[in-house]
């Protein structure tokens, strides 16, 4: 049977933290095999929007990596940008208004401090369409494992990412699926989904964390220089 190699959670130049370009990103997946991507970008979806309307030959499901206040959601098959600083509740409810899937990131991380706590977790069971069951940042296998027993203990398909912020990153971890169009079509697909992923490892952690300073720095250096006489 015919598979799409699908990568659930992917970041481009649009998020904070993330060194991956637009004008790089197609090339970079294709070389990773894959042919349909999620592009969740932190707090916006400007990067899947622009993703979309490029000729690239990939499936791209707009989606955005919402900060709640009480915790990472991501949004798929997103049109417009959902605000952060909502409620966990109220913002997988502003999701399903737009027709779109509610998606747990990472829930279980021992290396992040935005995860959704299990007391969240428990109460956003029945409102949830997707568990990430397979993160390539985690830094150590358990979270993932302990990640796939929720799924499974409460019959939720799993999701599956490379969470990728650098090109490097790109192609460490995937579900190959039945071809889908709809968000209910990936929700059957997933079920039926087979997972390949390899962890990057604690030191792509720390090449994130200095790029984030190094654009917090360009980005002050250029608003002194704007400001200046």
């Amino acid at each position: 049977m015919e598979q799409t190699r699908l990568d659930m959670h992917m970041h481009t130049e649009y998020s904070r933290d993330s060194r991956v370009l637009l004008a790089d990103f197609a090339e970079l997946a294709r070389k990773a095999q894959l042919g349909a991507v999620c592009i969740t970008d932190h707090d916006t979806i400007e990067g899947g929007l622009r993703l979309r309307e490029m000729n690239t030959g990939l499936q791209v499901i707009v989606g955005e990596e919402i900060t709640t206040a009480e915790g990472e959601v991501v949004g798929l098959y997103l049109e417009r940008r959902i605000s952060p600083g909502h409620s966990a509740e109220k913002t997988v409810a502003m999701i399903h208004e737009q027709g779109g899937l509610a998606y747990v990131p990472h829930p279980f991380s021992r290396n992040r401090r935005r995860h959704l706590r299990r007391s969240v977790l428990e109460r956003l069971i029945p409102a949830i369409d997707i568990v990430e069951v397979f993160n390539a940042r985690e830094v150590v296998s358990s979270s993932n494992v302990r990640a796939l027993e929720f799924a499974r203990a409460h019959d939720l398909p799993g999701g599956v990412g490379s969470d990728a912020h650098r090109r490097i990153e790109i192609g460490r971890a995937y579900v190959d699926v039945p071809p889908f169009t709809t968000p209910q079509e990936l929700l059957i697909a997933l079920r039926e989904g087979k997972v390949t992923g390899t962890l990057t490892g604690v030191g792509i952690h720390v090449r994130t964390w200095i790029d984030m300073g190094r654009k917090l720095i360009r980005t002050r250096v250029a608003r002194l220089r704007g400001s200046a006489p």
